[in-house]
């Protein structure tokens, strides 16, 4: 490929320009933006790989410039600094192939060529770049609406970078896993991923569970006790529903943030933190600042990259796709594809709980259809549903009754009536098996 180099640090750009030649490339070098357009007015080049901060015409403007060009478009790289994270963000929506924090290795080029080196062989010959060598943690993204698509593309931009994330979006759309997806995609993916909800633990708790607490910092701990952070140590910290945390705490998460050292309850020593965050919220943040039960500097300190996931009823073009995912994924080999009219009753529904909803929808009709999702079970479930959603909670509790006691016949009558095996079945404890069975006077 042709590389055009811009960096009007000269030992950075020779060096760089070695490198590529060496990895058989036919690299050029350009002292700045204003020499880069002047070469790239008379030859043509595949890839520009160019620093963002230099005076003049700087990396943005030639990007700009590039893509308002009447000939065709090189692919643009970016080199920034990691405090120009969200100006590199704004340059991928305008349109830049992607970009790279300094310091770098110049080998950390090198994949990022060959990508599009593939794309520009595969688009010569027609056809679609070959999604096979995607990292198996970015395939659980499932779904081609463009709202998933542009989701999709911060995702990987995350993954390259240590900066905070905040994940935004309804209950049910899949924060967690787009959580851990970009971990696994990430330098720390070898470390632990440790996620916190905080809208579980009682305000007077969660700072404990975050932090730790010494021995003898409160009435009962009588051990010192490490918290999250320290488990996450190397690796990523997720926390979900972030916006749960009291308003007392969110300082102290700021300081985390801001200094990356932290201080147990009860102790005074400063503890390094070695711990990338991914933040998730369901409510809307800047109307919480407003209200004032959430910080404004918090907010912007988390939100240096942000992931807006649509709910499903805003890409229902994807239902039938994620569908067939979530049962294969729950299924196995053994997961009968769906039917045209399973498929309309699915894009007929709102998903208030989305895919969440989706997928214990999908759980719930297979096992009533011995093994098969079918209309007729998904009919009625879905119909009691939208009773439940228009006012009717009578509607509702009969349907999970219902649906509960169908569950356990089945689970009876597909174990011999061996109670153990049936509890097993549904994943409940021998126990809870027998209490529901008597609720529903089954119990014979």
């Amino acid at each position: 490929m042709r590389i055009l180099v811009v960096d009007d640090e000269e030992i950075k750009r020779v060096s760089l320009v070695d490198d590529l030649l060496a990895a058989e490339h036919d690299a050029v070098g350009a002292a700045g933006g204003q020499e880069a357009l002047a070469i790239l007015d008379g030859e043509r080049f595949d890839v520009v790989l160019t620093d963002l901060r230099m005076p003049g015409v700087d990396g943005m403007d030639l990007l700009r410039r590039i893509r308002d060009s009447d000939r065709p478009h090189p692919a643009v790289i970016l080199m920034t600094a990691y405090g120009s994270i969200p100006i590199a963000v704004e340059a991928m929506k305008t349109g830049a192939c992607d970009f790279v924090t300094k310091p770098f290795r110049n080998s950390t080029i090198l994949p990022i060529l060959s990508r599009i080196e593939n794309n520009l062989a595969a688009d010569a010959r027609g056809e679609t770049a070959d999604d096979d060598s995607c990292d198996p943690a970015e395939q659980r993204i499932i779904g081609a609406a463009p709202l998933m698509q542009a989701a999709r593309r911060m995702i990987l931009l995350c993954a390259r970078t240590d900066s905070t994330v905040l994940l935004t979006g309804e209950t049910g759309v899949g924060k967690d896993l787009i959580a851990d997806t970009i971990h696994k995609l990430s330098s720390r993916r070898s470390g632990p991923f440790v996620k916190v909800n905080c809208a579980v633990f009682p305000q007077h708790l969660i700072e404990s569970e975050l932090y730790g607490h010494e021995k003898g910092a409160f009435t009962g701990a009588a051990h010192l006790k490490k918290g999250k952070v320290d488990m996450a140590q190397g690796g990523t910290l997720y926390l979900d529903d972030v916006d749960d945390i009291p308003p007392r705490l969110q300082i102290k998460l700021l300081s985390l943030i801001e200094d990356k050292r932290f201080e147990r309850v009860g102790g005074s020593r400063r503890i390094q933190a070695d711990v990338r965050i991914i933040a998730s919220t369901k409510r809307d943040l800047l109307a919480m600042i407003s209200e004032g039960t959430f910080r404004s500097d918090l907010y912007y300190r988390l939100n240096v990259l942000r992931i807006d996931l649509p709910p499903l009823r805003e890409r229902l073009d994807d239902i039938g796709m994620l569908s067939e995912h979530l049962l294969s994924r729950d299924g196995g080999s053994d997961a009968s594809p769906l039917s045209g009219d399973v498929l309309k009753l699915l894009a007929s529904h709102n998903w208030p709980g989305n895919v969440r909803e989706l997928a214990h929808t999908l759980g719930r009709a297979r096992l009533l259809g011995d093994g098969v999702v079918t209309a007729e079970v998904l009919s009625d479930d879905l119909a009691l549903r939208q009773q439940a959603s228009a006012g009717d909670p009578r509607g509702f509790q009969d349907t999970i009754l219902r649906t509960e006691r169908q569950l356990l016949t089945r689970a009876i009558q597909g174990a011999g009536g061996n109670r153990s095996a049936a509890a097993r079945s549904l994943g409940m404890k021998l126990s809870t098996f027998r209490d529901k069975l008597a609720k529903h006077g089954l119990d014979m």
